[in-house]
């Protein structure tokens, strides 16, 4: 009637019900959710940075996930939507002083506590451990609470100053809901850069198809008009301009008679100079000797015999 061993079993161990739903533990969850890296599952250290879902990466993975994407990466479908480097903020976070990491007994008799986190908010002082909510600056990268955007309003960043909007506002590790808004709005993002690049495109190529007019010298500045008038201009100006161009010639020479040097060539023989000015130069009767006459070498010292 029953096992070996003399045995009675139970209905419950004879006839199988339905599966219980497992149930997450809430804290667990929350532990991997801020101190584990969403890709590699490893601890998360800096630099770290967040994604526009509001997931938590270490750097490092980001970049090895970058460049080896492959499909055997069950984790892989968590950063799926990062296509580059530019798809993620890095954090500027702060510092919890209570925070002892392991600096503590590591023999296993301490207690861990898990509401104590590794970050605070700078404005408020709330740990980033799940219990609260957080968010970022897409803008800057400024963590602090979502309390202190609700009690300090401002269109400018608590802790840098950086000017921001609604839609650089990023809630870290959100519900469901929260992560359907953000999606929605990485999509339109990602639209609007696609178009504006789209639009700059042919702008550019007109730019360099039909260069500005105003800026070619030359030509172009020229005033269009009739050749023949321009022409007869031209010589008319030509003409009046040689008889006081000669004028000024005739004026700062000092005999009016006397044409410039490079105005006409005459020679040294006809000139009114002395004899014994005219006999350096070669034209002079004196320098046309026959050879005869002339020495065949000249002697510059007495010395020579």
């Amino acid at each position: 009637m029953g096992c070996d061993g003399g045995t009675i079993p139970k209905r419950h161990e004879l006839v199988k019900g339905p599966k219980k739903v497992e149930k997450v533990d809430k804290d667990a969850e929350l532990v991997a959710q801020w101190n584990y890296c969403t890709l590699s599952q490893e601890i998360l250290r800096r630099p770290i940075v967040a994604c526009e879902l509001g997931r938590l990466y270490n750097k490092d993975a980001v970049i090895e996930f970058l460049l080896d994407k492959s499909a055997e990466k069950a984790l892989g479908k968590a950063a799926s939507h990062i296509k580059s480097i530019k798809n993620v903020t890095e954090l500027k976070l702060s510092d919890n002083p209570a925070w002892e990491g392991d600096k503590g007994n590591t023999k296993g008799d301490k207690h861990d506590d898990l509401q104590r986190a590794r970050f605070i908010c700078p404005v408020v002082g709330l740990e980033m451990n799940g219990r609260h909510r957080f968010c970022f600056l897409r803008c800057c990268g400024c963590v602090f609470s979502e309390r202190a955007l609700k009690e300090i309003k401002a269109e400018v960043c608590h802790t840098c100053g950086a000017a921001f909007q609604e839609d650089d506002v990023i809630v870290l590790n959100g519900t469901k809901e929260d992560v359907d808004v953000l999606k929605a709005r990485m999509e339109e993002r990602r639209l609007r850069a696609k178009l504006e690049k789209k639009t700059k495109k042919p702008k550019a190529a007109e730019s360099v198809s039909k260069p500005d007019v105003s800026e070619a010298p030359g030509p172009s500045k020229v005033k269009t008009g009739k050749p023949e008038e321009t022409s007869l201009d031209s010589r008319e100006k030509k003409n009046n301009l040689a008889p006081k161009s000669t004028a000024t010639n005739e004026s700062s020479s000092g005999k009016a008679g006397k044409p410039l040097c490079g105005a006409t060539k005459r020679s040294i023989a006809d000139s009114e100079e002395s004899e014994a000015y005219k006999s350096l130069f070669t034209t002079h009767s004196s320098a046309k000797r026959s050879k005869e006459e002339s020495a065949h070498w000249v002697t510059h010292t007495s010395y020579c015999f």
